[in-house]
C-alpha cells in the first residue's frame, strides 16, 4: 500500500502537540546499471522511484530534536549541541544531517518530526539515503532559505553515512534521491559531480524488481575489502601510468600489464569495475537509439561480473537471473551492493505477466517463500509536499 501524507500526519498530531507542520518527501532509487563504480570515480545511471520517505517537521522553539519513527514505533530526543548524538541507529541519520547542515552555516533549530517509509528495507533501494535527503532538503527549506544547492545536500547525506553511521559509501544514492526527475534517469559522473538527465519512457518494456528477501548489509568487511582491492590495483597501475588516479582512468590493457603484480582477486575485482564503467556509457548510447536489446545485454554482462568477478551475488540472486534468461527477459541483474536484495529486470510488455507468475512459483518451490515483485515507476526527487 502506498504511503500517504495522512499516514504520517495522523501520527505527528498524536505524538506531539496536536498541531501540524510542513511535510517533505524523498525517494528511494533503482540503478539501471553501474554498480560499485561510484567509489571508483566512475559513472552510475540511477532513477528515483515512487517509494520513499515522508516526514512531517515543525520547529519547536528549543535546541532539541524530538523524533518519532512510525515504522519502528520508536521515539528519541537529542540536543543539536550534543557532540555525541543519539545511540539509536535510525536517529543518527537525522542527527548527522543536522550537524552537517549546521557546519554549512544553516541555523538549524530544534524541531519535532514523525516519519515513515515504504522503501523495502534490505532491497538495495536506499532507504537510508531517502531519509538523509528528506531531512537535508527540509532543513534547507525551513532554516536555510534554500541557500544550499542540491548536489551539496546530497553530499550532506554522504558525509552523514561516513561520519555518523560508519558506511564509506559513494555519492550515487543521495544524489538521485535529491536530484531525481519523473520520467528520467540520471547519468552521474562520480568524479566531477556533473550529471545529465536521460528520458526514460520505454515503449514496449517495463522494469520489475524481484526482491529475494535475502537481507543485505554494506557495513563491514565485504564492502570495504572490495573497495580496498580496487584502490590497491589502481595504485599499482599508477606506478607505470601516473595519470591513473582510480580505476576510472584505467583500461583492460593497463590491467593486463600489472596482472603479475596483483592478486587474482584484485585482478577480477578490477576487471569487473573497468568493464562496468564502460557498460554505463554503452547503455546511455543505446537508450538514445531506443536499442533496448543492447541495454539488456549489458545488464546480463553486469550480473555475470557481479557474480563471478566481484563476487557479491548469492545463490538466490543467481537463481532469479537464470529464470529471467529462461523466460526471455531482455535484461536482468543484481541491483545494489549485492549479498542479497533484488534483481532488476527489463521485460517486454507481453512477457511481464507470465514472468511474474513463473518467477514466483519457481522461487517459492526452491526456497519456501515467494519473492516480492515491485513495478518500477520513475518519480521525482526531494520535495515539499505541503
Amino acid at each position: 500500500m502506498k504511503l500517504t501524507i495522512d499516514d504520517v500526519r495522523s501520527r505527528f498530531i498524536k505524538h506531539f502537540d496536536g498541531t501540524t507542520g510542513s511535510v517533505y518527501a524523498s525517494p528511494g532509487r533503482i540503478n539501471l546499471i553501474g554498480e560499485h563504480t561510484d567509489y571508483n570515480n566512475g559513472y552510475v545511471f540511477p532513477g528515483a522511484v515512487e517509494q520513499g520517505i515522508i516526514a512531517e517537521i515543525k520547529p519547536n522553539g528549543t535546541r532539541n530534536v524530538r523524533a518519532y519513527s512510525i515504522d519502528l514505533k520508536d521515539y528519541t530526543e537529542f540536543s543539536l549541541d550534543d557532540d555525541k548524538g543519539p545511540s539509536a541507529s535510525w536517529a543518527r541519520y537525522i542527527y548527522g544531517v543536522c550537524r552537517e547542515m549546521m557546519a554549512l552555516d544553516v541555523p538549524v533549530q530544534g524541531f519535532n518530526t514523525a516519519f515513515a517509509g515504504d522503501v523495502p528495507l534490505g532491497a538495495g533501494m536506499s532507504s537510508s539515503a531517502a531519509l538523509e535527503s528528506t531531512f537535508a532538503f527540509a532543513l534547507n527549506d525551513l532554516f536555510g532559505d534554500n541557500k544550499i544547492e542540491k548536489m551539496e545536500l546530497a553530499r550532506v547525506g554522504q558525509r552523514t553515512e561516513h561520519k555518523y553511521v560508519g558506511v564509506n559509501c559513494g555519492i550515487m544514492d543521495q544524489a538521485i534521491s535529491v536530484l531525481g526527475k519523473k520520467g528520467s534517469l540520471l547519468r552521474l559522473d562520480c568524479r566531477s559531480g556533473e550529471y545529465e538527465y536521460f528520458p526514460w519512457n520505454p515503449k514496449g518494456y517495463q522494469l520489475v524488481l524481484v526482491n529475494s528477501q535475502v537481507k543485505h548489509t554494506l557495513a563491514g568487511s565485504p564492502y570495504n575489502e572490495r573497495r580496498l582491492a580496487c584502490e590497491r590495483t589502481a595504485a599499482v597501475i599508477a606506478k607505470k601510468h601516473p595519470e591513473v588516479k582510480s580505476l576510472r582512468d584505467a583500461n583492460y590493457e593497463m590491467l593486463e600489464e600489472v596482472k603479475p603484480e596483483i592478486t587474482d582477486e584484485e585482478y577480477r575485482r578490477s576487471r569487473y569495475v573497468i568493464g562496468e564503467i564502460d557498460r554505463v556509457l554503452k547503455v546511455c548510447d543505446a537508450l538514445q537509439k531506443d536499442d533496448y536489446e543492447t541495454v539488456g545485454q549489458m545488464m546480463y554482462e553486469t550480473h555475470y561480473g557481479l557474480s563471478k568477478e566481484y563476487e557479491v551475488s548469492c545463490e538466490e540472486l543467481d537463481f532469479l537471473n537464470d529464470i529471467a534468461k529462461e523466460e526471455g527477459v531482455t535484461g536482468s541483474r543484481i541491483m545494489g551492493g549485492g549479498f542479497g536484495g533484488c534483481t532488476i529486470n527489463l521485460i517486454a510488455d507481453e512477457l511481464v505477466a507470465n514472468f511474474k507468475k513463473v518467477v514466483s512459483k519457481k522461487f517459492e518451490a526452491k526456497y519456501g517463500k515467494k519473492p516480492i515483485l515491485i513495478d518500477v515507476v520513475i518519480g521525482d526527487g526531494s520535495r515539499k509536499l505541503c
